[in-house]
């Protein structure tokens, strides 16, 4: 097999072919026998005042950023949007030592998992549901951003604005399935297949799942005896790909004199470390499959846990902790998960601990900081039997960072820009509209919204919001008739031009 690095499929024609364009080689055209498009998702934008200023970032510009560049590209972060991407992202700017000002969801609950939910409010972040951006304020660059409560219909309640100090916004609103190229592979005939997020937008465990059954279908259409794909790779996809289900009032374990694990995690979903990892196998999940919540078997089989603390390790949403009775059952000691270095504590050595909600149970003081393992630390600290099995987690940033200020702050004189390739405004595409504009293409025509260098990746489905917001019907509209190209380059790269010379 032949591997074609830093190479790009530009599109697929109405003949079969696929165009790429292949470091050094340029410009060349392919007959693919089968085509898997694994290219995963773009994200969805948001229009409102200031959404263009520096300091507004997309949830992977950011993650690239912090995760894989090791940069810190913020003091203080305020993130829109309670999908599992918001969450997990709030917890890596934390995890950078970046201070998370709150994160707002439109919905009453947050989209995503529970657990990640509780991870971000277990450590001191404000979390505010029912409730949308109103703008983005600055001059040069993001400095405060105003939020408001909205109501049934999802409007801003007049007298709910309030305004928080911050240098950067994350919006994080959703994914798009990057599919261009295999919806017109399939719409021309080709052996087609979608992987991962190019398939459906799911979680990364059920990308795993998706790319092993495509490979087994991409081999055979390519003639290879391969088998059927297994059952219980098609089952296990499902699971993985189903959203939370019903959520439990969460279970406190009974006095006891030894050890005992406590879970945080009160969604099904689908996740079992914990399980898995028990040395005694006292962990088990008491479902059908891995969609149900954990529970400790050890009192029912009359089995004490060693304390190992594994499951506290191993558990990704930071959901188990143990309360050890052994030494002083009046007042037990509480292992924790801890991602973060020890600077996060402070010096006092003493810590704010926090319920699942996020609710104050008291501060108390730390006995040890373990040394990592397996990227995990244990904090152990000591608690009144009362509220120990209730300790999920501890503040890691200054208590008045979600604070707002004492009167909201608007922005004035902003036409917000919808087109930003070509600077399209709002006003401009309603005014279309409101004439009786039902056609983007008519719209691309006559202000160039959609003719950029991105090809209209991005604005295209905000046009599309602004005509429901009109109150015009599918139906009535004409969507704009995408590039043959699905990728942009050079026109030197068709002729052969190499290197800089390209363009």
């Amino acid at each position: 097999m032949e591997l074609w690095r830093r190479s790009t499929a530009l599109a697929v024609y109405s003949d079969g072919i696929v165009g790429v364009v292949r470091a050094a080689h340029g410009y060349i055209n392919v007959r693919p026998q089968a085509l898997l498009v694994a290219a995963g998702a773009r994200e969805k934008s948001l229009l409102f005042p200031g959404h263009t200023l520096p300091g507004v970032y997309g949830a992977g510009a950011f993650q690239t950023l912090v995760n894989r560049d090791r940069v810190r590209p913020s003091e203080r972060l305020f993130i829109v949007g309670g999908g599992n991407v918001g969450l997990i992202t709030g917890y890596h700017a934390l995890q950078a030592g970046i201070d998370v000002v709150g994160l707002i969801e439109i919905l009453p609950a947050c989209g995503g998992y529970k657990v990640h939910r509780d991870k971000l409010a277990r450590l001191g972040v404000p979390i505010h549901t029912s409730h949308t951006v109103l703008s983005v304020n600055g001059t040069r660059e993001v400095e405060s951003i105003t939020i408001a409560a909205v109501g049934p219909d999802f409007a801003p309640l007049p007298g709910s604005e309030r305004s928080y100090a911050c240098d950067t916004v994350l919006i994080a609103v959703g994914l798009d399935p990057v599919d261009e190229i295999y919806r017109q592979a399939k719409r021309f005939g080709l052996s087609a297949f979608a992987a991962g997020d190019a398939d459906e937008i799911a979680e990364a465990s059920a990308a795993i799942f998706s790319g092993r059954i495509r490979a087994v279908e991409t081999a055979r259409a390519l003639g290879k005896e391969t088998g059927p794909v297994p059952d219980g790779w098609v089952r296990t996809l499902e699971i993985l790909k189903s959203a939370g289900g019903a959520v439990f009032p969460p279970e406190r374990p009974p006095a006891h004199r030894g050890v005992l694990p406590v879970f945080h995690c009160a969604q099904e979903i689908p996740c079992d470390p914990c399980s898995q990892i028990c040395p005694q196998s006292l962990i088990a999940i008491r479902t059908a499959d891995i969609r149900g919540t954990p529970a400790f078997l050890g009192i029912e089989r009359d089995v004490e846990c060693t304390g190992c603390a594994r499951c506290v390790t191993a558990c990704p949403g930071l959901a188990v902790s143990l309360v050890d009775y052994r030494s002083d059952p009046e007042s037990p000691t509480v292992t924790l998960p801890f991602e973060f270095d020890d600077s996060r504590l402070g010096s006092a050595r003493a810590v704010t601990a926090l319920d699942d909600e996020g609710e104050v149970l008291g501060v108390y003081p730390v006995l040890e900081l373990s040394a990592r393992r397996e990227g995990t630390s244990l904090l152990r600290l000591q608690a009144p039997a009362a509220v120990a099995p209730r300790i999920a987690g501890v503040r890691v940033q200054p208590d008045d960072v979600g604070t707002p200020f004492s009167s909201s702050v608007s922005t004035i004189g902003d036409e917000i820009v919808v087109c930003r390739c070509e600077r399209v405004t709002v006003r401009e595409i309603r005014a279309l509209i409101a004439g009786g504009c039902r056609d983007v293409n008519e719209i691309k025509a006559v202000t160039r919204a959609g003719m950029g260098a991105c090809g209209g990746k991005t604005c295209a489905a905000l046009i599309l919001r602004l005509f429901r917001e009109a109150g015009a019907s599918a139906e009535e509209i004409t969507e704009n008739v995408r590039r043959p190209l699905f990728v942009e380059i050079p026109l030197g790269a068709f002729a052969g031009v190499e290197g800089d010379e390209v363009g």
